[in-house]
């Protein structure tokens, strides 16, 4: 029924799209009838659109939503819908009080639908005096109301919904019709509020339709969801009895709520508050599943925490019945535990969330100064055990002290020193109180053990960091007074934190030296471009890649036995690191079969590396295009160049006044698809003193556009440089300014003298 009035002036695709909406907010609403008549203000309550259910028999408001409060006060439910209407200061467009049998209210009230009316909210108009002299809701505003049945004729309480949408209305008019589409899409896409619906007519019950709500809280996109069972959000960590709880409620056709672990496309998991409404036609037949789907991710986490923290408290309750001052020592207990458990959940996401060695240990020394201790200072060792590093902190600054205490420090290490014997032990040392005695031992050097007066030093605790079996160095913890004396207790507490804390920092380590393979991986994988008489080349090169700066973009510029020259471009699927060593095989190919066959064909050419490329399996798909540059026999002359292209963007000729010409019309299918494809080749004369550009996908992709529209951007780009810029400048006006980094770059540019 609502279907039908919102869909009349709809194409047929918009249809298909409404009627799914419409039926969710109908099914979502349907459950407020029945056994499940909790269930509708526990799902609309925070919906950021005004919502309220009328009692038909009765003419009376039932239930109001948050948004719905906020528009007409907090004013007594249940009450008569004209009087619910005048509080909020509802009129038509004219400035006529809606309460009338012809007002949206009054039909929706009456049982009959309202496909949808525009109303004026005029505040002034409100019989809440106190909201009006406050200016509440002004100026006017222009909302949208929709209101249908909830209730079938048989049910003993027959029930009406009512939606308010608000429409802009800078200038005062209004034109319904022209703002309807846009107001369906915004009251499903606008919503924090992931709904779905499911086809039970179909095998397996799949997705037909998700909104963009529910794509933001997956991951997954509106092409990935349809057509699967939204069990693809399930992992190892899901309960499997909330599981079985939920099918057989779908099996019984039944409305159901629970929360289940989820998780997202990246693997990461997310708490998911799912209600799932059956959706039956008028003979009674299950036509579909609505869901509606929530992250309530933080509010289970912030649970948890609260129950953690609190359990030594509760505890401690049930011991002040017995004694008080056992009471005491247990809330204090308690006290203490959710300290450290916001410290240690504080010091995992603090620390996990840097790859950058010298801001992590900036980090942990935040940390511990001033909560447990009045300063800090950590020692790194090598892989050989060798002090690499140091860092600390003062909660009073004296940077300039902490300075000659590191130098002094490292280069004064004693065997009794504690620094030394846990690195040595990798077991904590607590010095509850530093004797003279002690300190002469510990630190022989007289300018050391003065620092550490000037920076004071009472009691020490020093713990390993030790991560994956491997002793990282050793966090020192220091008061300066008796008034804080470290304890058994503050070894359990150090030990927990610096086992955050070394994880953290071998993590920067792989994570370095990964970068340093990639970096490695990078230079034996990029060309460096030989110099050849008459040619000025220069390249640019991005990775998408966060992890490495290499991937499977490629370029190669080659001075054949000929004389020619041979220039490639190239890119094998992916950007990654894997991708950059099938990139290394496909150049290693190129090269061989270029410099092999000379003055051959550059079409014969890709066709034998397409022939090696899937004979030996050494990469997979790949687009490439290749040219032979001939010199010209006489000078001022114009290069030959002979091209060939196996599915790549066409290369661009940029002449010496700056126009832009694009080589095209010659196509030729990928690397790696047809053995059998012979591509042809095509013959351009070069200019002297004109610069040949090739290039990548990734500089010519962005989101939205097709390739000819990069292509023309580029070419753009290209146009506007200055006439007298060399290869070099052309290549980073060809990256642009502000280059998309969701692909691998390679740029590389030829100019013929």
């Amino acid at each position: 029924m609502l279907a039908e009035g919102l869909t009349a002036t709809a194409e047929p695709g918009e249809r298909r799209q409404q009627a799914s909406i419409v039926g969710a907010a109908e099914a979502m609403v349907s459950s407020y009838d029945g056994h499940a008549q909790y269930t509708l203000p526990g799902v609309l309550s925070d919906v950021p659109v005004a919502v309220l259910v009328i009692d038909q028999d009765a003419g009376t408001v039932t239930y109001a939503n948050t948004a719905a409060n906020e528009l007409a006060g907090n004013i007594g439910l249940p009450v008569p819908v004209d009087t619910w209407g005048a509080a909020a200061g509802l009129t038509d467009l004219g400035g006529s009080p809606l309460a009338s049998t012809s007002g949206p209210l009054s039909l929706v009230a009456a049982g009959r639908p309202v496909a949808g009316e525009a109303v004026r909210l005029n505040p002034r108009r409100s019989s809440d005096d106190a909201r009006a002299a406050a200016g509440v809701g002004e100026p006017d505003q222009v909302l949208w109301v929709t209101g249908f049945p909830l209730s079938a004729d048989a049910s003993a309480q027959r029930l009406s919904l009512v939606v308010f949408l608000k429409l802009d209305d800078a200038d005062g008019s209004i034109d319904p019709e022209a703002q309807l589409q846009a107001l369906r899409e915004r009251a499903v896409v606008a919503t924090d509020i992931a709904f779905t619906i499911t086809d039970p007519r179909q095998d397996d019950d799949p997705l037909v339709w998700v909104n963009p709500s529910f794509s933001r809280i997956s991951g997954y996109s509106y092409e990935e969801s349809v057509g699967r069972n939204c069990r693809f959000l399930q992992g190892p960590a899901t309960e499997r009895k909330a599981v079985d709880d939920l099918r057989q409620a779908l099996r019984d056709e039944q409305p159901v709520t629970t929360t289940l672990l989820n998780y997202r496309k990246d693997g990461t998991a997310f708490w998911n508050q799912l209600s799932i409404t059956p959706v039956f036609d008028g003979e009674g037949t299950l036509v579909s599943f609505v869901g509606v789907q929530t992250d309530v991710t933080e509010r289970v986490r912030v649970e948890d925490d609260r129950k953690a923290a609190f359990a030594a408290e509760r505890a401690a309750r049930r011991d002040a019945e017995e004694a008080h001052a056992a009471a005491d020592a247990a809330r204090v207990e308690a006290e203490r535990a959710q300290s450290r458990l916001a410290l240690m959940a504080e010091a995992t996401s603090t620390l996990s969330a840097t790859l950058d060695m010298d801001d992590l240990l900036d980090r942990l020394a935040s940390l511990c100064v001033p909560l447990l201790a009045d300063w800090v200072f950590v020692t790194l060792v090598d892989e050989h055990g060798a002090v690499s590093g140091t860092s600390s902190a003062h909660r009073r600054g004296m940077t300039e002290e902490l300075r000659r205490f590191a130098a002094l420090r490292i280069a004064d290490l004693p065997e009794a020193a504690p620094i030394r014997r846990v690195l040595r032990s990798s077991e904590p040392v607590l010095l509850p109180e530093i004797t003279p005695e002690f300190l002469a031992a510990a630190a022989p050097d007289p300018a050391l053990r003065a620092v550490m007066g000037e920076l004071g030093t009472s009691s020490q605790l020093t713990v390993p960091l030790v991560a994956r079996r491997r002793t990282l160095g050793a966090l020192t913890l220091v008061a300066e007074t008796q008034a804080r004396r470290f304890g058994a207790d503050d070894v359990d507490l150090a030990r927990d934190l610096s086992r955050r804390a070394a994880m953290a920092m071998d993590n920067v380590r792989l994570y370095q030296q990964e970068h340093s393979v990639a970096e490695t991986l990078q230079r034996s994988l990029l060309p460096e471009l030989p110099e050849i008489p008459g040619v000025v080349a220069a390249a640019h090169y991005l990775s998408a890649s966060s992890s490495a700066d290499v991937g499977g973009d490629f370029y190669d510029l080659l001075h054949l036995p000929d004389g020619s020259v041979g220039l490639a471009v190239g890119d094998v699927v992916g950007h990654d690191v894997a991708a950059a060593a099938a990139m290394g095989h496909l150049r290693g190919l190129l090269r061989a079969c270029a410099w092999d066959a000379g003055e051959g064909d550059p079409g014969e050419i890709l066709g034998r590396v397409d022939r090696l490329v899937q004979g030996l399996h050494v990469a997979p798909m790949a687009t490439m295009v290749y040219g032979r540059v001939e010199r010209p026999s006489a000078e001022g002359e114009p290069w030959r160049l002979q091209l060939a292209n196996a599915g790549h963007p066409p290369l661009l000729l940029r002449h010496v006044d700056g126009t832009v010409e694009m080589l095209d019309g010659i196509t030729g299918m990928l690397i790696g698809v047809d053995v059998t494809h012979r591509r042809a080749s095509r013959a351009v004369e070069i200019p002297p003193g004109a610069t040949l550009v090739a290039y990548t996908d990734g500089l010519i992709e962005r989101p939205g556009e097709d390739l000819d529209q990069g292509i023309a951007a580029l070419v753009q780009r290209l146009r506007d440089a200055p006439v007298g810029d060399d290869p070099a400048a052309l290549c980073v006006h060809a990256v642009g300014p502000d280059p998309d980094r969701r692909d691998d770059v390679a740029v590389l540019a030829l100019r013929f003298g």
